[in-house]
């Protein structure tokens, strides 16, 4: 019981946390306006984080192993895409590609995107994915190209500009529809346009190398 309320009380605080951090940004954000507003006692942020700083990372961090556990439903990250044919890692690119919706439109609140909108702008600030990683080395074996090359980062970068366009630009999507979030049918939608552009790309890439050949 004591663990299910400790559970309850950290998600209360990650929460909260992102959705004044979003709102006010760090510095106008108090560990003493989280806690109130999570109801949660003063000392729970220095139990589960330390402070303020370890908590801001803290949600960046929980999302990475939300993503990590959900994949592990469908994806062995030990599998060298290398060691695949390209038939195979077409197969699991769209698999992702398809999950990747599912997880962005289910598991990541407005909040969450607009904080990392705005963590995107620093300089310094790096997300290590294990599951984004995984994608490059798939597109890499696709494209036969080096996983770090500009072509893989830029055509994984457009793959998942498909995925979250639509959530983070809502002037151009939820508002144009008049709703206030997605439905299913929206959901197939993006599916299917991601579907779209992956078997596009690879049928380029194939193409170009039978050309070569």
């Amino acid at each position: 019981m004591n663990k299910i309320k400790d559970d309850n009380s950290k998600n209360r605080i990650l929460e909260t946390a992102t959705a004044l951090f979003a709102q006010k940004g760090f510095e106008g954000t108090s560990i003493r306006e989280i806690c109130k507003n999570a109801n949660v006692n003063l000392c729970m942020i220095s139990y589960y984080w330390g402070g303020k700083q370890e908590l801001y990372q803290g949600i960046i961090e929980d999302l990475l192993e939300k993503q990590i556990e959900y994949s592990k439903s469908f994806l062995d990250l030990n599998k060298n895409p290398k060691d695949m044919s390209i038939e195979e890692c077409t197969d699991l690119l769209l698999k992702i590609s398809e999950k990747f919706v599912e997880f962005f439109y289910t598991n990541i609140s407005s909040d969450l995107i607009i904080l990392l909108l705005k963590e995107q702008q620093k300089p310094d600030f790096i997300v290590k994915s294990p599951v984004l990683e995984y994608m490059k080395a798939i597109v890499a074996r696709i494209l036969n190209q080096d996983a770090n090359s500009r072509l893989v980062i830029f055509k994984t970068l457009f793959m998942l500009s498909q995925v979250n366009s639509p959530r983070i630009l809502p002037a151009f999507s939820l508002r144009a529809l008049g709703q206030d979030d997605f439905c299913e049918e929206d959901i197939k939608i993006i599916k299917d346009n991601v579907k779209l552009y992956i078997n596009a790309m690879i049928k380029d890439a194939l193409t170009e190398r039978d050309n070569n050949v």
